[in-house]
């Protein structure tokens, strides 16, 4: 028997195109969810989807870019419908823009904002109406940073909206547990993701000191722990922000010796 096993369990992954969506919707496919692959590019989304059936898994596309006036309610019913029963909601998507908080654009600010924290906001409130009025559960992770909890400096509105983001967790997990959704996050740090591959690629010197664990995350890294999050070995846990940065935040910043 599986450890982590969600066989009959309807998932729903946002931003599941590329990096650590993608390698989430692999896993809990693997664990036996159905698995919903939402992405705002089509040939990202079919990817994804290509990848789990040809592991044997099931998997179906949404296309749909969240931030753009969608009907969020009724993406999620349609994931509901395709999955044949919407259980678990995995959300990956943000946006970054990097440059001093006095050179931001407010556009680039509402941007970072939109993607990062808004559209996190919107999408859990409507899984969790649709939970609530059919008397279901849920299990719903939104995909942090380590961003969030230390300053930012140079991407601020990343940051700040991060910040917010682990914060909507909190107050949602303490809402809605009465109704059985339970509301978690992962932290991440530094992921070897495209957009961060793509980074590295133009300016090396931008690569982040070495973790405690010797080597910067993958987005394998990282979907194990989501995968546990909405299982049902993590079922008393709610409100929580695990991090996951291969023991950065745990050293002691001072030198002594």
């Amino acid at each position: 028997m599986a450890l982590i096993d969600l066989s009959g369990k309807g998932a729903l992954v946002v931003g599941a195109g590329q990096g650590i969506g993608r390698a989430t919707a692999c896993l809990l496919s693997a664990a036996g969810a159905h698995t919903i692959v939402l992405d705002r590019h089509r040939d990202r989304a079919e990817g994804g989807a290509c990848e789990i059936r040809e592991a044997g898994g099931m998997a179906a596309v949404l296309v749909s870019d969240l931030t753009s006036g969608s009907d969020v309610s009724s993406v999620i019913a349609e994931a509901d419908r395709l999955s044949h029963g919407l259980d678990i909601l995995v959300n990956i998507t943000g946006s970054a823009t990097w440059g001093p908080l006095l050179e931001l654009e407010e556009a680039d600010w509402d941007r970072d904002f939109s993607v990062t924290l808004d559209q996190h906001v919107v999408v859990g409130r409507a899984a969790a109406a649709m939970w609530i009025e059919s008397g279901r559960p849920g299990a719903l992770c939104e995909v942090a940073s380590i961003s969030g909890v230390f300053g930012s400096a140079f991407h601020g509105a990343y940051g700040a909206a991060k910040a917010g983001l682990i914060s909507f967790v909190r107050s949602a997990a303490e809402e809605w547990w009465p109704s059985g959704i339970r509301v978690n996050a992962v932290v991440p740090g530094s992921v070897l993701t495209p957009r961060i591959e793509e980074t590295l690629m133009k300016d090396p010197s931008r690569q982040q000191p070495a973790e405690m664990l010797r080597r910067m995350a993958l987005p394998e890294d990282v979907a194990g722990p989501i995968a546990y999050l909405v299982s049902d070995l993590s079922k008393k846990v709610t409100g929580q922000a695990i991090v996951i940065d291969g023991g950065t935040t745990t050293r002691f910043p001072y030198a002594l010796v």
